[in-house]
């Protein structure tokens, strides 16, 4: 009897040991590839923006603008704020001034300047931009007045206007674009165009996953991903829940994450009650607005 107990005690630690061995040790691995990337045909291809603006895609978060104008004598700020109103009345975009932390800031120099034998009426363009990979996302903006126009309309003050809204020279000479003044030349319509799309985006977060990857050792599991927010409003706190076969495994805490800003996460040795997992998902949740849902999610499957 006690050689049956102590071979019984001997097979039923065996069996244990076999089961740790088995739930705990890594004894093989497994790699999954993406089956869904967590894209759509969400694209802002539209329209040629490369070749009207500095870079692709340029605009500021809200269609609402702020400016202000420092030292500039009457005559400049008056044509100054008809070149606001000029491109506020062909676009959904409005431009508001302030006393301070103005998004587009304009100055005012008395002396002409010379270059290569031209008299330059004056300068503007983006100053803080942030890439993301839907839009070039411009912070800042200055205007110099270097010149009065002498048009009926603004055009000095819409040209550098224009710049600083991302917009770079044009070879038409009857586009108010075009690098030598002229009373006769006009916004494009190809300007209007662009701008009117541009901004009827809404300014909400993007949140993206990318590059997505997982390995399984037994039944452990390593992930690997990047979250970004792509849009165009710094996004608030989510949650990244990662399913196995459609049973929770694990989750992850957001923070805030600003415009064009990312956060690369990588988590070793989840432990799962499974160790043949034919699936792993991947879904953003929160509690707001965004572009594009259909980056929110992405399935990985077994390599094969």
């Amino acid at each position: 009897m006690r050689w049956s107990v102590v071979l019984s005690l001997i097979f039923i630690i065996f069996v244990v040991i076999l089961l740790v061995l088995y739930w705990f040790v890594p004894l093989g691995t497994i790699n999954y590839g993406t089956s869904s990337p967590g894209h759509s045909n969400f694209s802002l291809n539209a329209l040629d923006s490369q070749s009207m603006q500095f870079y692709e895609n340029m605009r500021y978060p809200n269609s609402e603008i702020s400016y202000k104008i420092d030292n500039c004598p009457l005559k400049k700020s008056d044509e100054m704020i008809q070149a606001f109103e000029a491109v506020s009345n062909n676009t959904p975009m409005t431009f508001y001034p302030v006393s301070g932390d103005e998004e587009i800031s304009v100055t005012c120099d008395s002396k002409a300047r010379v270059e290569g034998g031209l008299f330059i009426a004056g300068e503007g363009g983006p100053s803080n931009i942030t890439r993301s990979e839907l839009f070039n996302v411009i912070h800042g903006g200055t205007i110099l007045l270097i010149r009065e126009s002498k048009c009926s309309s603004p055009n000095i003050g819409i040209h550098e206007l224009l710049h600083a809204l991302g917009f770079d020279h044009s070879n038409n000479p009857d586009n108010v674009m075009y690098s030598i003044s002229k009373c006769s030349q006009t916004i494009g319509q190809d300007t209007v165009n662009l701008l009117n799309w541009l901004y009827s985006f809404p300014s909400q977060p993007d949140l993206t996953l990318e590059n997505v990857s997982a390995t399984m050792r037994g039944a452990y599991l390593d992930l690997n991903m990047t979250i970004r927010n792509n849009g165009l409003k710094d996004s608030e706190e989510a949650i990244v829940f990662v399913y196995a076969d459609s049973k929770l495994a694990k989750e992850v805490e957001i923070d805030v994450l600003k415009i064009g800003h990312g956060r690369m996460i990588l988590l070793n040795n989840v432990f799962l009650l499974k160790r043949n997992v034919d699936k792993l998902e991947f879904f953003i949740d929160y509690e707001f607005e965004e572009l594009n849902k259909d980056n929110n999610e992405v399935t990985l499957e077994i390599k094969k």
